[in-house]
């Protein structure tokens, strides 16, 4: 999340920024070493259009002549391909194509416009496994988690076009004889969309698909660490548009960093931005987009607990905890970073959970046989360290991990903290990485008072048989998250829900239920068929 309300701060979130991906540049010159892209076992990239040099601006035509940065893999810290950014006349030419593109698209009924979102949704299924490979080799998640995020933006393009015969407002009662009532929903226009590494296509998807179909024009701007993934799903869309005869604008893309990050955010041109970042650089963003007055869709921080009652049904909570706390090596928002046990059953529990946490597959993640890659860049190793550190210190004790890996890559251990105080700084900060801290609790009150104590609120989850409980977690004393689950982990959200978190998440809502409201604008219309001029409220005006 990138933006700022004066110069002085835009000054700021810039140098900000780039210290962020200071990591790109800090890496063994590509220069030095031969892309993957050119070796045989990665020629399978080029089945996406993806070259040694690659152009990192879409509007309708490829371009880019901005800074020319390289990806790397994070198993190995190869340079995998280049691209080259946007520069900001690219930028504000990439804004003009794209709302003009608007004009084309607003006058296409939603229900054709939902035809285009499925034939984007059928061509990223016949590139499924090789753009999943993409994402594995490049953001550093395993292959199926790689293939299962591609397979969420087609889910979400399937779900959207259902919901363009289904999208608009009520027609109301008024209290007016010959009078008519009712809600008019249109397209904000342009939909700016800044989206993070760690989900590099299916967090466009759930923008872009409801976006389009409620007939808006999208501009995005990936993750700058991962910029082949970004080129390769816009080169997917385009091709869908084009066979249509359609603007590309209408789906534009803008690689770069900062730069591009910050106009975005101050462009009033840009009627919604939604951004997917940390909380930090979020609330620089927010900043921005409220001086302009524009709207902004916030998906931030999140550190998600797991509260397990003396009655779980523990065969449950070990696999729920497992998969939600080394998932994606902990780069999920929704990654379990707390885990709440009661006293009865704590040291069972860690038992159980730190036997399972020494069986984990770790390897290269396009291995199918892997359960756990490497973290996305070496600075998420120093902060993982720095972690460890800071944990040890405030009282709690390692039980299981808390070491950097003796292989290639960015490989930290998964690992189990325990003895720490709930209040402790570092249990309430956020921090990317695998570690997960376990905390001993006596009363569910207490319990319920630590998950909802942290700043950020969006995924929670506990584990109980009784119903009481249960409702008393999901009513208004209970959990005060965004997502509030019961006998399943914190993370893997269907996209049906709406998607978002309270409180420093940002409090926007992306995906399914009425998510789609977010990318319109209402109108509440009177119609006067009569022939007569009654006020409301009855008020006499003569």
């Amino acid at each position: 999340m990138q933006r700022c309300l004066t110069l002085t701060l835009a000054r700021h979130s810039r140098l900000l920024l780039k210290n962020k991906f200071a990591s790109l540049h800090c890496r063994p010159s590509a220069a030095m070493s031969s892309l993957l892209i050119n070796q045989p076992k990665y020629s399978w990239l080029k089945e996406l259009g993806l070259f040694e040099d690659n152009p990192g601006v879409y509007n309708g035509s490829w371009g880019g002549s901005g800074e020319v940065i390289t990806s790397y893999c994070p198993a190995n810290n190869e340079p995998i391909a280049r691209v080259t950014q946007a520069t900001l006349a690219e930028y504000e030419e990439t804004v003009q194509k794209t709302r003009e593109a608007w004009k084309v698209w607003a006058d296409i009924p939603a229900p054709k416009r939902g035809e285009i979102v499925r034939q984007i949704g059928d061509a990223l299924r016949k590139k499924i496994n090789v753009l999943g490979s993409l994402v594995s080799l490049e953001m550093g998640k395993i292959y199926v988690e790689g293939v299962g995020e591609v397979q969420e933006y087609v889910d979400v393009c399937d779900y959207a076009v259902g919901l363009s015969r289904m999208i608009g407002g009520p027609i109301l009662p008024s209290e007016r004889p010959g009078h008519a009532l009712l809600e008019q929903w249109n397209p904000v226009g342009l939909v700016g969309i800044i989206t993070a590494f760690n989900f590099p296509v299916a967090v466009y998807g759930w923008n872009n698909a409801i976006a389009l179909t409620c007939g808006n024009v999208c501009l995005w701007k990936g993750a700058p660490t991962t910029p082949l993934t970004s080129v390769a799903v816009t080169k997917i869309v385009a091709e869908v548009l084009e066979k249509n005869n359609l603007p590309g604008a209408i789906c534009s893309m803008t690689c770069g960093g900062a730069d591009i990050g910050t106009a975005m955010a101050r462009d009033e041109r840009v009627d919604l931005l939604s951004f997917t970042g940390s909380t930090h650089v979020g609330k620089i963003v927010a900043m921005m987009v409220q001086e302009r007055f524009g709207r902004k869709l916030l998906e931030l921080g999140g550190n998600n607990a797991i509260i397990v009652f003396e009655d779980a049904d523990l065969n449950l909570v070990v696999p729920s905890a497992v998969f939600a706390s080394v998932g994606t090596a902990g780069q999920r928002c929704t990654t379990t970073r707390r885990l709440m046990l009661h006293e009865s059953i704590h040291d069972t529990v860690v038992e159980r959970i730190s036997k399972a946490y020494k069986q984990i597959r770790i390897g290269d993640p396009w291995d199918p046989s892997t359960l756990y890659g490497p973290l996305h860049t070496q600075q998420a190793v120093e902060q993982y360290l720095a972690a460890v550190e800071q944990a040890k210190k405030q009282g709690g004790t390692v039980v299981c991990g808390g070491k950097v890996m003796d292989r290639p890559g960015n490989y930290v251990e998964p690992t189990i903290i325990t003895g720490l105080a709930h209040n402790a700084p570092i249990v309430h900060t956020e921090t990317f990485v695998p570690i997960l801290y376990v905390l001993k609790f006596k009363a569910e009150e207490e319990a319920f008072a630590w998950n909802n104590e942290v700043k950020q609120g969006l995924s929670s989850s506990i584990f109980t048989k009784d119903m009481g409980r249960v409702f008393r977690w999901l009513g208004p004393k209970g959990s005060d998250c965004g997502i509030v689950n019961v006998n399943i982990p914190t993370s893997g959200a269907e996209i049906g829900g709406a998607f978002g978190g309270e409180k420093h998440t940002g409090g926007g809502r992306e995906s399914g239920s009425d998510s789609w409201k977010q990318y319109m604008r209402r109108s509440t219309c009177t119609i006067n068929y009569s022939k007569d001029l009654p006020l409301a409220q009855g008020i006499k005006f003569e």
